[in-house]
């Protein structure tokens, strides 16, 4: 294989001292996947835009990166330009943000092959190659995302179009900046594919970007491993995952959070270096368990194992690799139990027996049943459009349904007063996904905490010992509580979010993604804090909705699946985990991608194939029947008298089952591992 991107020694300060980038080392090779994980702030993205020149100008740049032979750093701008889009492209993170909003996605996929192609192709030529180009990548109605604004197309649509101006150029290396971040399985999945199409049409070599172990996993033949703007570890992917050597590696691993069992996680203590803070020695060395004097002193290079003689494919950037290797996670950093089981309540905290409700014109929820019970937590699941969003929103709302029932706490919300919807506010919390957009940016942490207390009246002196004793609880900073929340990382706004939900102690607390788009190790760190949180004495009922999969093995005693509007199948999480029933849930869950290398060649993006077509394949008419009949692996099997039950006649709702005429039996071993294509077929 030839090397078509190295980057060497390559520094990037924003001031005198305040280095972003120290000296990062990579290489990728033509038609190689290399993956680039790490946490927050290790400086991954600003990796990837240096390897396109899209540094912002106060950046100053040294060392080298090299495309095809030739050196970007100091290229002209202009010269630049030429590369980009031919001869390396980028899939940012935020597409909505990347395209232009007032031009059609057709255009701007033509806009491409307008600037790089000659002769040019006329506007009517290029529109018709962009068509062509997401056809090819399996994009549902390529006609109508074509014409298209940004805004029109949902958030996995909008990435593939990204993908496809990407590739538009046939491109020699591609890379991608968090492809899959906050979709759910299935269209993370779709994206995955996209990719691996995008690739095998244009013979593209990727770089990765990704805080999901399990996409990279999954998808890359290597993986690098950055920490306070180096690359601290690379390896090939299965010898990374199997025999991790710098102790940053091998807690990042181990705090991964798996779909197979609820186990304990790994925290990292401590917090790395900010960004352009100066650091002398290893910059891990104040959070690293193996630390001696000199790592304080000595910044380590990249170098390989002694063990490999010569060999050059293991390169850690570690003094005391030796070590490392002979202990495991568990012996290196502390670990959050998995939750012990508890007693069952049989005293519901929230129901809802046949919800319907509407989106605006759109019927968003068809027939939602749900039960939680006191000192339980029930998670929400499914696809985004499923109606999870929606059900949490009527919930909250403490009003009257469209049709249906809700009791909160023993109360129905139709018969609510409005003095006794603000008794009842104070009992029913709500931590929402974007803690940066639901917290005031005016007002400090202590005020944020303090605020649902004086809210009740509360005494003073109550509420300033009450949030110290928060602030303590989630594992804050004292100082933080004069912060602002522009001045907190993500996982200390969500513990803030979390602070001021459970001030005024609620009976009902209701989590929306309180994980989402968090980097495994701050993530670790906030399950750990649900844990605690949900098993204490005393604990509320929580109903968490979330995509995440393995997240709400961690954490849920039961689990309630939807699909378009309905409640498809619940039970315990080890019954619906381990033996799902209904098609729709087998197949999420074999979407899922897991934190383990694949064994052979062939890798590809991503899980393997559950056989589960994309939203957009549903059938045109459901207005009876089932409504994933259309994308169901089974429906497509049954001959053609049992068919036409699906067709006919709309499951039953499930209570503690699967609402499906033709259900997996309950028996056998757990699914992980297979996919749903390889599964049992369903009793008949």
């Amino acid at each position: 294989m030839s090397t078509v991107l190295e980057l060497s020694g390559l520094h990037v300060e924003f001031g005198p001292g305040r280095p972003a980038l120290r000296g990062v080392d990579l290489t990728l090779e033509r038609g190689e996947v290399l993956g680039l994980v790490g946490e927050s702030g290790a400086g991954k993205t600003l990796t990837a835009l240096a390897a396109l020149g899209l540094l912002p100008r106060e950046a100053a740049v040294r060392g080298s990166v090299r495309l095809l032979g030739t050196e970007l750093v100091g290229l002209p701008v202009r010269d630049l330009a030429r590369l980009r889009g031919r001869r390396i492209a980028m899939v940012f993170q935020d597409p909505l943000a990347a395209f232009t909003p007032v031009h059609r996605i057709g255009d701007q996929i033509g806009e491409v092959l307008r600037i790089h192609e000659r002769p040019r192709p006329t506007r009517r030529s290029a529109r018709r190659r962009a068509v062509e180009l997401l056809t090819g990548l399996r994009v549902p109605e390529p006609e109508r995302v074509a014409r298209a604004y940004p805004h029109e197309l949902s958030g996995g649509l909008r990435q593939r179009a990204m993908i496809a101006m990407a590739v538009a150029g046939r491109p020699d290396v591609i890379v991608a900046d968090e492809p899959t971040s906050s979709l759910d399985v299935s269209v993370q999945a779709e994206i995955l594919t996209a990719l691996q199409d995008a690739r095998a049409a244009t013979g593209a070599a990727l770089l990765l970007v990704s805080h999901d172990l399990g996409v990279v996993a999954g998808a890359a033949d290597r993986v690098a491993v950055m920490y306070a703007g180096r690359v601290v570890e690379t390896a090939p992917t299965r010898e990374l995952f199997a025999a991790p050597r710098m102790p940053y590696t091998v807690g990042l691993l181990a705090a991964a959070p798996r779909l197979d069992a609820a186990h304990a996680l790994t925290q990292i203590p401590g917090t790395p270096p900010p960004p352009g803070e100066a650091v002398a020695g290893c910059a891990f060395a104040p959070r690293c368990p193996v630390a001696a004097p000199e790592c304080a002193r000595t910044a380590p290079g990249l170098e390989p194992l002694v063990e490999q003689r010569g060999s050059a494919t293991h390169l850690v950037a570690c003094l005391r690799p030796r070590v490392t290797a002979s202990r495991g996670a568990a012996d290196l950093y502390p670990a959050s139990p998995p939750p012990a089981p508890r007693p069952r309540s049989a005293v519901p905290a929230l129901r809802v027996t046949a919800l319907r409700a509407d989106h605006r014109s759109h019927r968003a929820v068809h027939h939602v049943d749900l039960e939680v019970r006191r000192s339980e937590t029930v998670a929400l699941v499914g696809e985004s459009g499923a109606g999870k969003s929606t059900t949490l929103d009527r919930i909250i709302a403490l009003t009257a349904p469209e049709s249906g029932r809700v009791e909160v706490l023993g109360q129905d919300t139709a018969a609510l007063t409005r003095a006794a919807a603000r008794g009842l506010r104070g009992r029913v919390q709500l931590v929402l996904q974007d803690c940066a957009a639901s917290l005031d940016p005016r007002m400090t942490v202590a005020r944020i905490v303090a605020e649902p207390m004086e809210a009740l009246r509360t005494p003073a002196p109550r509420v300033a010992a009450r949030t110290r004793e928060l602030l303590a609880q989630m594992e804050l900073d004292p100082a933080t509580a004069g912060r602002r929340p522009h001045q907190l990382s993500g996982g200390q706004l969500q513990r803030v979010a979390l602070a001021r939900a459970l001030a005024v102690r609620p009976e009902l607390l209701l989590l929306d993604e309180p994980v989402s788009a968090l980097d495994v190790s701050v993530q670790a760190g906030i399950i750990a804090l649900l844990r605690r949180v949900t098993s204490a004495p005393g604990s509320p009922a929580c109903l968490l909705v979330s995509h995440d999969l393995a997240v709400v093995r961690q954490l849920a005693d039961r689990v309630v699946v939807m699909y378009g509007g309905r409640t498809v199948e619940s039970g315990t999480v080890g019954a619906v985990f381990d033996r799902p029933r209904h098609p729709y849930t087998r197949a999420l869950l074999s979407a899922v991608p897991a934190p383990v290398p694949r064994a052979g060649p062939g890798r590809t993006l991503g899980p393997e194939p559950t056989g589960l077509p994309g939203p957009a394949a549903v059938d045109a008419d459901v207005s009876a029947g089932c409504a994933f009949r259309g994308r169901c692996p089974v429906h497509r099997r049954l001959p053609p008298e049992h068919r036409l039950l699906c067709e006919r006649d709309l499951p039953a709702p499930a209570a503690d089952g699967a609402a499906c005429h033709f259900p997996y039996p309950d028996e056998g071993a757990p699914l992980h591992g297979r996919t749903a294509s390889k599964g049992r077929p369903p009793a008949q």
